[in-house]
């Protein structure tokens, strides 16, 4: 049996839900389903269970626009995340749209039938199912749920210990007492290392370079200061939102235009939290502030538990693993019980769906993106990536927003189909999340992300502002994205730049 709904959306973690909710509050009458392939809502924070697990950005600006995140905590735990997403999709209808266990295998789309025929599996039978929809949505983020990025190290045969990847944390994992490494130096080595350091017997953070991290408070004294006066909790939740996206976009630019005046706050800061009895070499990364990601801590927790010894921290590289622990390229050696490998992601795209127009299969990595959210080429399909440089909601937010126009636009004027379509010129060699980060997990996605534009609404640049008022107030119908009706009529128009195309590109190292 073949199912049909108008919009199919592929994953309910934080992107899907927020789509979901859109199609319901900006009343498109356009009926939809959610394919998930895990049993519950929430995605990468139903996925990782390793302690300590919290969000890298505040929740003001980590929640959805549309409904307040309640309370004070500037970075919540992946439980209180989960109970967020849950209950908003309960709020807004959206759970009894929601089908688990579903693996999907390919999509396709077929002008001549106008619409899309998706193969899927439900993983807990083996049994495959055919859904057809007249929209396509992607939520299912840039990586691999099935295997983190582990590198082989040499002579890790030979370790008598436990290796763990963070990605795969086993619910029994007994780490009292014992000598913990954590191989890092992202967000998630310095969420597990002072989370671990209650229990074990001493936790090592071995990093091959330094991080750029900044301490914030653990709840924010705004929010606690209106909660006191009872201030409105959607009020609270405006205020501290409007706040925060607006210091992290400054120090954003700060970083981007003074690299040198950035760099010397970020390390003063540090120093001030550690004290003078570790090391500044362990905390002075030789790129610029945000060529890599910004990591935060709770009121300096991760400087706390260095402080107190309950914690290391060691730059080097990995000669080998030993017996009992590992062996440094300077020579030292670190004794370990357990191994944790904080190493990454592997990246993929659409949960490694493949992708077919007309029968032509769709490689991502040659196309370009419309205003960060519509594929050159394929049609009545949006794909929601977030921001890199500031929280993903952000851009979920804008580019769910952004569809349900689109929708509307559709219905009102009786167009079946949207088409981009990018000129060679309009393409570039570097990917769309290349253009901002050097991370390696950015590296390594390389080969399957799509192309970065050279201008206009092709460059994805990053930027809230510029892309809330493209995404917002520039003309749908700009003559690059059209329409097709029910007759097979097209919609043409000039392509000519717009005022929103001639903003200056912030968030660029040239604006």
């Amino acid at each position: 049996m073949t199912r049909h709904v108008d919009v199919l959306i592929i994953g309910a973690g934080l992107s899907g839900i927020d789509v979901a909710c859109h199609l319901e509050k900006e009343n498109t009458g356009r009926s939809y389903a959610i394919l998930e392939r895990r049993t519950a809502i929430g995605g990468t924070w139903d996925l990782f269970r390793y302690p300590g697990i919290r969000s890298d950005s505040d929740m003001y600006s980590f929640g959805y626009g549309f409904r307040p995140w309640r309370g004070t905590k500037m970075l919540a735990d992946g439980a209180a995340i989960r109970r967020y997403l849950e209950e908003t999709a309960d709020e807004y209808g959206v759970t009894p749209h929601i089908h688990f266990g579903r693996k999907v295998i390919s999509a396709s789309w077929s002008s001549a039938d106008n619409q899309w025929t998706v193969r899927v599996v439900a993983e807990a039978t083996g049994a495959e199912e055919l859904w057809t929809a007249g929209f396509l949505v992607g939520c299912t983020g840039y990586y691999d749920y099935d295997k983190g990025y582990r590198p082989s190290f040499p002579g890790e045969e030979n370790f008598t210990g436990q290796i763990v990847h963070t990605q795969h944390w086993p619910e029994d994992l007994d780490y009292r007492g014992k000598k913990v490494v954590v191989i890092g130096s992202g967000a998630t080595a310095i969420t597990l290392v002072p989370s671990m350091v209650a229990e074990a017997g001493h936790v090592t953070m071995l990093q091959r370079s330094p991080t750029y991290i900044a301490s914030i408070p653990a709840d924010d004294p705004v929010a606690i200061g209106l909660t006191k006066v009872k201030s409105p909790a959607g009020l609270t939740y405006q205020v501290g939102r409007a706040r925060n996206i607006a210091v992290q976009q400054a120090s954003y630019q700060l970083s981007r235009k003074q690299p040198a005046l950035a760099r010397k706050m970020f390390l003063n800061w540090v120093r001030m939290a550690v004290g003078p009895g570790i090391d500044m070499r362990h905390f002075s990364p030789d790129y610029a502030p945000w060529d890599q990601r910004l990591c935060v801590v709770p009121d300096g927790d991760l400087f706390k538990a260095l402080r107190r010894g309950q914690a290391s921290i060691v730059t080097d590289t990995i000669d080998t693993f030993t017996e009992n622990g590992i062996r440094l390229t300077s020579g030292t050696e670190i004794d370990a019980d357990i191994v944790v490998t904080a190493t990454g992601l592997t990246i993929q795209i659409l949960g490694g769906a493949t992708l077919e127009v007309d029968g032509e299969p769709v490689v991502t990595r040659e196309r370009v993106m419309y205003k960060g959210s519509l594929l050159d080429g394929v049609p009545n399909a949006l794909m929601v990536l977030g921001y890199t440089n500031a929280s993903w909601t952000l851009k979920a937010d804008l580019a769910a927003e952004y569809f349900c126009k689109v929708l509307n636009r559709m219905r009102d004027r009786g167009y079946t189909r949207f088409l981009v379509n990018a000129r060679e010129g309009d393409r570039s060699e570097v990917s769309v999340m290349g253009g901002a980060l050097s991370s390696g997990y950015i590296q390594r996605g390389d080969a399957v992300m799509p192309r970065q534009g050279t201008g206009g609404p092709w460059k994805v640049v990053n930027s809230y502002f510029r892309d809330r008022a493209y995404l917002r107030k520039s003309p749908i119908e700009d003559g690059i994205l059209t329409f097709t009706d029910s007759n097979g009529r097209s919609t043409t128009g000039s392509r000519a730049r717009t005022a929103m195309d001639r903003l200056p590109l912030i968030g660029s190292r040239t604006a």
